[in-house]
């Protein structure tokens, strides 16, 4: 049956895809010879609510390509897919659904018929990038699809938490962290997006104590004086003016000499009842830049992160503002007797942080206020006192919470943490020492830098979907009664048994397990251990940031802390490949998570890859309008057209410019790859289980084989060292440029002459040579490449089994490299003279060989007519000198000319020259006028700088082309 004129890409693709899985082609160890290497490579797991996106498809591309060559080479390969149960996300789907359907909310229903609802989504939602991801060709082990709230993975995670808890490497604090007031939880940085936004800075007088003054002096770079005036207040400048309330100090920098003749006294919070006005001190402190506003700094410990670190370092209070849904605190403290109490500290009165949390510095007036009413509550009140000095109109960068986008407010709150300096020490060793190579060295630098300078990890979230903190809290002993008062007594285990084990142990009697915490604070229950009654006992409700669990993803998917074979085949994994966003999210979390557990590297090599941005270079968003759907680049073109254009961009570094143009193009390439097929079954080119490409003898074929051979070498030492791009790129100058253009041309004299055994060779030459390509390109292009597999002709087995080929040295043949190249360089540049001449495409022009080596006559001589018919060359003459009219050409040995003179007018082509290079002259002065003026290369979006700097460089090429043609022309 012959082939189909065109591969129709949205019918064949789901069908191949179909079959490979029904054949269990992906299946770990599918294809592996008998004591094979393992590789294994572990899907990033998308969020389970996710939908394909442009970063996924470059990421499981890349992921692919490994996993099918490695497959094809006999490896024992797996990879491992999954994924992630994205807790706040998915908690945030499941509530919009829960509202759009008319059902009670997510606190009328109560957690655990939350959850079920969770459930019940997943099962029916959850599978959707899991399509999108086979859609892309993913060769994954579907079967072994794996979730993050497995039962298996969810006991590993409770395993790995109580492990580290009972080494004090998790523990409970109270720090600043990331808090979205929507969803009532602490965030990770990576779930904060900030926004520049118009914005105001608001400039505040905080008068000094009993009415002091000094001298304030301001002076220029050279030291002269500019400002010199009596003060009684110290300028300070926010754009928050509601967290004002919860100020602890001022601080200035220790060398701004401005302010030392006040640095010790007090100041006064301008807000709040005059009776109750707040004093803070002035202190010093390295973080203020003396250059910055008017270099005095409000330190709200509670409420800012760089406030936080200075009231660290100065013993400063950290005074609590909002509640968690960031409205102005009404618990605590009356406002009189908080600020009485909080004048005391100031004054340097000693003070517990437990005591600091009831102390609510809210006025009457703002309690139960949004935050940002009392911001304008707070402004008013000021400036009608006359204590604002301006507002200055200007942008700011405003942090929003990824999922709710609302305004993100750091905050203050009891968070679950993991010990990460410790945990730090054995990662960072692993990558120094080169157990570990993270690629490019741009991304080792910045792993380094993160690992050296870490932060204690909150890994708590306020949420119900997600692992559970398997912590219990109960009364504790006093003596021989049990005390209903914090801190509550607290018991990790992993399971209920554990859990009973411990509280039988230390309270001696039984226990009940609620829901929640009871209101039974300051209650003492029993005379002594031996009670009658039941001891109350609640869960810590908070669940798991989903980095912990999808920290321990390598060792949780394959089956620890059991001893499975997979465990025992699979770990530690090969390669990872992912973005560099999530580096020290998740990268470096596996590194100190699975070295402290197991005491093993995760993986041997990380590849981080760039970033996909539009063609200009500008970030995607779907506020600019630029988002490129992977989905419909799929539809339109087919996946192979998607993974290959992203291939062949995918260099070490930088960022991936992807446009819709580029895909076409690669589709082309598609299509060129398919009609060569076509072209060689029309001349009955199949292949032989007994062709040795080794044994041919025609000059041509002996030159495709050697050239074949290269590519195949060139592949894999790209892929061995994870150049995708130099891989898809010399691919595509070997597929389209050697043999679906030169080898095609060059065979067609070989099919249609009288010599059948040079035929027959040359018919069954081109056959290997097109199922060569097929399989080079197979990690790449699977979907086509597998189609014309099966039809060219029957197999014993699907290209993606098929052996990968290792090409012997001997295939490479030099004199006949040496003549074909000759061949081949001699009608490229007839050709190109041709074009840039503006020689019409159908005449055929006279040429006269000048001087030639030994060489050059033989390989004219044995290719003569083929180079006649495609150069287009009317006659062929010898001559000890070019003739007038002509235009010399230069080859290897040698030089010929061409007769010009008749053939072209060369009087208008000198005209339409001179006027484009006019044209581009002027052209390219307006770019270096651009490139010059220094407002623009200041103001202009970075992708119209760059590009005007590249058009700049393309228009000098475009004119050196042209200058060259004219003086060509000159000689005629």
């Amino acid at each position: 049956m012959a082939m189909e004129k065109n591969f129709d890409a949205g019918a064949a693709e789901p069908a191949i895809f179909q079959k490979w899985e029904s054949e269990g082609a992906f299946k770990a160890g599918a294809n592996a010879r008998d004591g094979a290497e393992s590789f294994c490579i572990m899907i990033p797991p998308p969020n389970v609510t996710g939908a394909l996106h442009v970063g996924h498809a470059f990421n499981n591309t890349l992921q692919d390509i490994l996993v099918r060559w490695h497959r094809m080479r006999g490896f024992d390969t797996l990879w491992q897919p999954g994924q992630d149960h994205a807790g706040i996300a998915t908690q945030l789907q499941v509530e919009k659904m829960l509202a759009a359907q008319g059902l009670p909310s997510r606190a009328e229903m109560g957690r655990e018929a939350f959850t079920d609802k969770v459930w019940e989504w997943k099962e029916q939602y959850g599978s959707t990038i899991i399509n999108q991801l086979k859609r892309l060709g993913a060769s994954c082990d579907w079967e072994r699809n794996a979730f993050t709230m497995d039962e298996v993975f969810h006991d590993a995670v409770l395993k790995v938490f109580v492990d580290l808890y009972n080494k004090g490497l998790i523990y409970r604090g109270k720090r600043l962290v990331n808090w979205d007031p929507h969803f009532e939880t602490a965030i990770s940085d990576l779930e904060v997006e900030n926004i520049e936004i118009d914005g105001h800075m608001w400039h505040f007088k905080y008068p000094l104590a009993g009415g002091a003054e000094y001298e304030y002096i301001e002076k220029d770079d050279d030291g002269i004086v500019t400002l010199r005036e009596m003060r009684n207040y110290i300028s300070i400048a926010t754009t928050r003016p509601e967290t004002m309330l919860g100020d602890g100090a001022v601080a200035v920098h220790p060398d701004d000499e401005r302010y030392a003749p006040i640095v010790g006294k007090l100041c006064e919070i301008p807000v709040g009842p005059k009776e109750h006005r707040r004093l803070i001190p002035i202190i010093t402190d390295e973080y203020p830049d003396m250059d910055f506003g008017s270099g005095a700094v409000k330190i709200t410990g509670a409420h800012d992160l760089n406030d936080y670190g200075v009231a660290k370092r100065n013993n400063i209070p950290l005074y609590r503002l909002m509640d968690t849904r960031a409205v102005m605190r009404s618990d605590g403290l009356d406002y009189a007797a908080a600020a009485t109490r909080a004048k005391e500290i100031a004054e340097g009165s000693d003070f517990a942080d437990i005591e600091i949390d009831l102390i609510n510095l809210i006025p009457d007036a703002y309690r139960g206020l949004d935050r940002f009413e009392a911001r304008k509550a707070v402004i008013a009140d000021i400036d009608a006192e006359g204590l604002m000095i301006m507002v200055e109109d200007k942008k700011i960068m405003q942090p929003f919470c990824d999922r709710s986008k609302v305004v993100m407010e750091p905050m203050l709150t009891d968070q679950w943490y993991v010990d990460a300096a410790k945990l730090a020490v054995p990662a960072l060793e692993k990558v120094k020492d080169g157990s570990v190579s993270i690629m490019p060295e741009s991304g080792r630098k910045v792993y380094f830098h993160w690992m050296e300078n870490i932060e204690p990890w909150c890994i708590s979230r306020q949420l119900w979907w997600g692992h559970q903190i398997p912590v219990w809290y109960g009364p504790r002993k006093v003596g021989d009664q049990i005390v209903f008062q914090e801190p509550f007594k607290e018991f990790c285990a992993a399971n209920e048994n554990d859990l009973l084990n411990q509280t039988s142990s230390y309270y001696g009697g039984t226990v009940m397990l609620l829901d929640e915490k009871p209101e039974m604070t300051g209650m003492r229950v029993g005379g002594g251990m031996g009670m009658t009654g039941t001891v109350p006992m609640w869960r810590d409700p908070d669940v798991l940031d989903t980095w912990f669990s999808s920290g321990l993803w390598p060792i949780g998917t394959l089956g620890w802390p059991n001893d499975t074979e997979m465990l025992d085949r699979y770990f530690p994994t090969s390669t990872l490949i992912t973005g560099q966003d999530i580096l020290f999210f998740w990268v470096a979390r596996m590194m100190m998570m699975q070295l402290e557990v197991t005491g093993k590297i995760p993986f041997d090599t990380v590849y981080l890859h760039q970033l996909v941005r539009d063609e200009k270079g500008v970030k995607m968003s779907k506020t600019l309008g630029n988002v490129i759907d992977p989905l419909v680049m799929i539809d339109e073109y087919g996946a192979d057209a998607v993974r290959f254009t992203m291939t062949s961009m995918a260099s070490l570094g930088g960022s991936l410019k992807l446009s819709m143009e580029r895909v076409q193009g690669y589709r082309n390439f598609g299509t060129k790859l398919w009609n060569a097929a076509r072209f060689a079954e029309m001349n009955d080119c199949k292949p032989s289980p007994d062709f040795d490409p080794a044994q041919v003898t025609q000059t041509v074929n002996k030159w495709i084989v050697g050239e074949t051979a290269r590519a195949g070498a060139m592949v894999d030492s790209a892929l061995q060292q994870y150049r995708f791009n130099d891989a898809a790129n010399g691919l595509y100058a070997f597929v389209w440029g050697k043999v679906c253009d030169w080898y095609v041309e060059l065979a067609k004299p070989l099919f249609q002459g009288e010599d059948a055994a040079a035929k027959a060779e040359t018919q069954a030459t081109m056959a290997w040579a097109i199922d060569q390509c097929l399989i080079l390109l197979h990690p790449i292009m699977p979907f086509i490449t597998e189609q014309l597999w099966g039809d060219i002709a029957e197999r014993p087995k699907m290209l993606v089994h098929t052996d990968w080929p290792e090409y012997g040295a001997d295939l490479s043949n030099a004199d006949a490299d040496r003549e074909m190249n000759w061949v081949i360089t001699l009608i490229e540049r007839v050709r190109s003279l041709r074009t840039e001449m503006r020689v019409n495409a159908g005449a055929k022009i006279p040429v006269v060989q000048l001087e030639l080596d030994a060489a050059g006559q033989a390989a004219l001589a044995n290719n003569l007519p083929m180079i006649q018919r495609l150069a287009r060359i009317e006659s062929l003459t010898v001559a000890s000198e070019a003739p007038k009219g002509s235009i010399t050409l230069p080859v290897e040995g040698g030089s010929f000319c061409l007769l010009l003179a008749d053939v072209i007018d060369v009087a208008a082509e000198k005209a339409r020259l001179t006027k484009a290079m006019d044209k581009l002259t002027k052209e390219m002065g307006g770019i270096k006028g651009k490139l010059a003026n220094v407002k623009f290369t200041a103001k202009a979006p970075e992708h119209v700088v760059a590009e005007n700097r590249t058009r700049l460089v393309t228009a000098g090429e475009e004119m050196a082309n042209l200058e060259a043609a004219l003086k060509r022309l000159a000689a005629l």
